[in-house]
């Protein structure tokens, strides 16, 4: 078993992604390549973005801290900690309305 605070772990990524032009940073907490499943913590610093991109399979975002834009085509959803949302099946970006940490799991198809 293992455990670790994705809390903390959303601290320590914003505070780097504070120091970083892209205002990103991220590690991946669970899974990776080789595996279906992938959990990886995200931290933006307010107004940075992820860009429009496709989805890789079905995918969630939980907001750990802040407050972030899930945008898919015209359609935007708002989340802030504790939300819990299901990413589209469509191309689609996330932006950070304020430093923002959120924990992105994915499954690939």
């Amino acid at each position: 078993m293992e455990k670790s605070s994705l809390t903390a772990l959303g601290r320590e990524l914003l505070a780097s992604a504070r120091t970083k032009g892209s205002g990103r940073s991220a590690r991946t907490v669970y899974g990776g390549h080789e595996r279906v499943l992938r959990q990886t913590v995200i931290a933006l610093t307010a107004g940075s973005t992820l860009d429009e991109h496709e989805n890789p399979g079905e995918a969630t975002l939980h907001v750990l801290s802040g407050r972030l834009l899930l945008k898919a085509g015209e359609v935007c959803w708002e989340g802030s900690p504790g939300d819990h949302l299901v990413v589209p099946q469509l191309r689609h970006s996330v932006e950070a309305l304020e430093d923002t940490a959120f924990l992105l799991t994915v499954a690939k198809l």
